[in-house]
């Protein structure tokens, strides 16, 4: 049976010590109740919550799954009682206005609760977690009555929400879109089409759901410059906010999953549903993209979850199970043979796991930091400092959504090697995990249109580069901060050189894209994003030793055994993680032709 423990000590060595968040927070109209001791109190609570009601929820979840008949969703036991808790505790609307129900502190905030709602149970975190791009979507883009309706009831869990993105054949690839959107004459439309692979797309734990659906009005353009978005709740609101008829969207099935089978993911027919449009005319896919962006996030949030998940089971097992003798010597003599975790191979595992786990627990919350900036700017309607801090997160977003859930994989990959034969078996969770974690590089962008949207869009198109320049900037200014700190040097050596060759690589690929074969942007992509990752988390476990040092010298909040566990973990990962780096910067140098010579014919199935 698995079980999960909030990790509140690395989330406070996290805000306090490494990104000072209380400095952060005092910057920060909805920081100035974020006090350490209000984030303490939200950490542990929500904690006691994931721990004590969502954690045993998540195997019993996936094995009775979602119910599907005539339309209506129905979800596993348990889970609706969780959820009125949930909205009970009011957890839903913690970084929102308290104009509309929240509790009005900061962004950051519900992602820590988003991490240990996810690592305790994904599938049920689904549900309220595709609200928030939905409360976020309205707040920028929302009319006054249109917030008035809706984000009061979202804001409180009472009402749920989706995006509707995807069709049967309309993926990423936006422009082959059908759904429409026909005016009615009233100042609302009737939505006709069909959406595909809708997370939390009808289920039993709301009354309402307000569905972000992206349709084409009658004279709009071709292609992506034509798309509008709407709203389209499940059930009308009435004027005096009071539910009315049912719309026209219903169910027509649920998908049978590798994973998340507690999540309903479901086919969603508009047959001349009322929807109401949200932002400009043709312009609903600059509006899609705030959702986006959220769900992104949360995506890599995914990984994180997945990988803490893992992590806190394959590493007591290590610790129980014996076999064998370890090489250097009998380790635990009055026991028939030496717990694995002696041996160093299963100790490259869990070194792995944890480098991974603690490296992307910090370069989530250091992007938190900017979704704190964009999500106050929005609530101001700032339109200049939205564009400035959702073009600093853009950079961030597809390493956190695309790199983050590839480690997940191997994360997972690795506690099931830990487990050997019992990771094949249902009652440890292992291949639960495994199954779960795999969606994670697939939904909101694979792995590749990340890495395009990284390498083609964010550094060469939009920036030249300067994104990246900027970045590496920071890097370099922080080493030479740490330059002649003798525990931190090499660190500052690796990170320096890693720099320099970043930049060149990005100038080379910009080169030889501009001036020979465009081809070579979806040639290197893949590889550009995996370097990109493996960097910035170097960066971040330099920043953690170089805090844990300090602490250990100059006393901190955690004893000397935690901060130690940090140095000699940015040891591994800079010893045996960061050495990846070179076969990449190999490989995304090497011709494209190498994938696009050979001709379609050859692919050949004998």
């Amino acid at each position: 049976m698995l079980s999960y423990k909030a990790p509140i000590r690395d989330l406070r060595f996290l805000f306090n010590e490494v990104l000072n968040y209380p400095k952060h927070y005092g910057e920060l109209d909805s920081g100035k109740n974020a006090d350490p001791e209000t984030v303490n109190m939200i950490l542990e609570g929500f904690g006691d919550f994931a721990e004590n009601v969502l954690s045993p929820l998540y195997q019993t979840g996936d094995q009775q799954g979602c119910t599907y008949k005539d339309g209506k969703v129905t979800t596993p036991d348990g889970f609706k009682e969780a959820y009125e808790q949930f909205v009970a505790g009011g957890w839903q609307g913690i970084s929102y206005p308290d104009e509309y129900g929240g509790m009005g502190l900061p962004m950051s905030l519900n992602l820590a609760k988003s991490e240990m709602m996810g690592s305790a149970n994904w599938a049920w975190a689904m549900y309220p977690g595709l609200t928030i791009g939905s409360v976020n979507t309205i707040l920028q883009y929302g009319t006054a009555e249109q917030k008035t309706t809706y984000l009061p009831k979202l804001v409180s869990g009472e009402w749920s929400g989706t995006m509707c993105l995807t069709e049967a054949g309309c993926g990423t690839d936006l422009n082959q879109m059908k759904t429409s959107a026909t005016p009615k004459g009233d100042g609302s439309y009737l939505i006709n089409g069909t959406k595909i692979f809708i997370s939390a797309g009808e289920h039993d734990l709301t009354d309402n759901i307000v569905h972000i659906v992206l349709a084409r009005l009658p004279d709009a353009p071709a292609g992506t410059k034509g798309i509008s978005l709407f709203i389209v709740p499940k059930f009308l609101v009435n004027d005096d906010g009071s539910l009315g008829e049912r719309n026209g969207v219903n169910c027509g099935s649920i998908e049978h999953k590798m994973g998340i089978n507690a999540s309903a993911t479901c086919v969603l027919n508009f047959d001349d549903a009322v929807g109401f449009l949200i932002g400009e005319p043709n312009k609903g896919l600059k509006a899609m993209f705030t959702y986006m962006n959220t769900a992104r996030i949360g995506t890599g949030m995914q990984g994180l979850s997945h990988m803490d998940l893992a992590y806190q089971n394959s590493l007591p097992y290590a610790k129980e199970r014996r076999s064998m003798r370890a090489l250097s010597g009998t380790k635990e003599p009055n026991h028939p043979a030496d717990a694995i975790i002696h041996h160093a191979d299963v100790r490259r595992l869990l070194l792995t796991q944890k480098a991974f786990l603690e490296g992307a627990r910090s370069m989530v919350y250091h992007t938190a930091r900017y979704a704190d900036k964009l999500s106050e700017a929005v609530i101001k309607g700032d339109q200049q400092a939205i564009e400035h801090w959702d073009d600093k997160m853009g950079f961030f977003t597809p390493v956190l959504k695309g790199f983050l859930t590839e480690l997940s994989i191997e994360s997972v990959k690795n506690a099931q090697q830990i487990f050997g034969g019992h990771g094949y078996i249902k009652e440890w969770g292992m291949e639960q995990i495994a199954r779960d974690a795999r969606i994670s590089t697939l939904y909101e962008g694979t792995t590749g249109v990340q890495a395009l949207d990284l390498l083609g869009r964010k550094v060469l198109l939009q920036s030249r580069g300067k994104v990246v320049r900027d970045y590496t900037a920071g890097i370099m200014k922080w080493c030479g901060d740490y330059a002649l700190d003798k525990n931190m040097r090499k660190y500052v050596w690796a990170l320096t050189k890693l720099c320099a060759e970043w930049n060149a690589l990005t100038l080379r690929l910009g080169i030889t894209a501009r001036r020979k074969n465009k081809d070579i942007i979806s040639s290197a992509c893949d590889d550009y994003l995996m370097y990109s990752g493996y960097i910035m988390m170097a960066y971040h476990w330099a920043r953690m030793a170089a805090v844990a040092f300090d602490k250990m010298k100059n006393g901190g909040n955690e004893p000397h055994e935690f901060y130690l566990a940090k140095t000699q973990t940015a040891e591994f990962y800079f010893a045996k993680i960061l050495p990846r780096t070179q076969g990449l910067a190999e490989s995304m140098t090497a011709p494209s032709e190498v994938m696009t010579d050979m001709a379609i014919e050859n692919f050949i199935i004998d």
